[in-house]
């Protein structure tokens, strides 16, 4: 892999933070910390992908799982007083 080279700029108060990572935390350069950070960054946002891509796959499930149920306030207010006649049944607090 070809290894490009960035420059830039940070304030003192950052400079000095990044020093004290490289210092304590086992990098042997500045370059090495941030590689690690951006690592990091990019591991998070693939699992923040898989997430979204799962929580799609399960609402889109749920859109084509029945028949649509009309959200009125009382069928909210049945729901509701089953799922606490369910929680009591299971020894569970409402």
């Amino acid at each position: 892999m070809a290894v490009e080279t960035i420059n830039f700029s940070l304030p003192e108060p950052l400079k000095r933070f990044v020093d004290e990572r490289v210092a304590g935390g086992g990098y042997s350069s500045a370059s090495e910390y941030l590689r690690e950070l951006i690592r990091k960054d990019q591991e998070r946002q693939d699992r923040q992908h898989l997430l979204v891509e799962k929580l799609e796959a399960l609402l889109l499930e749920g859109l084509n799982s029945g028949e649509a149920i009309e959200w009125t306030p009382e069928y909210r207010a049945q729901r509701r007083e089953r799922l606490i006649a369910r929680a009591k049944a299971e020894g569970c607090r409402p």
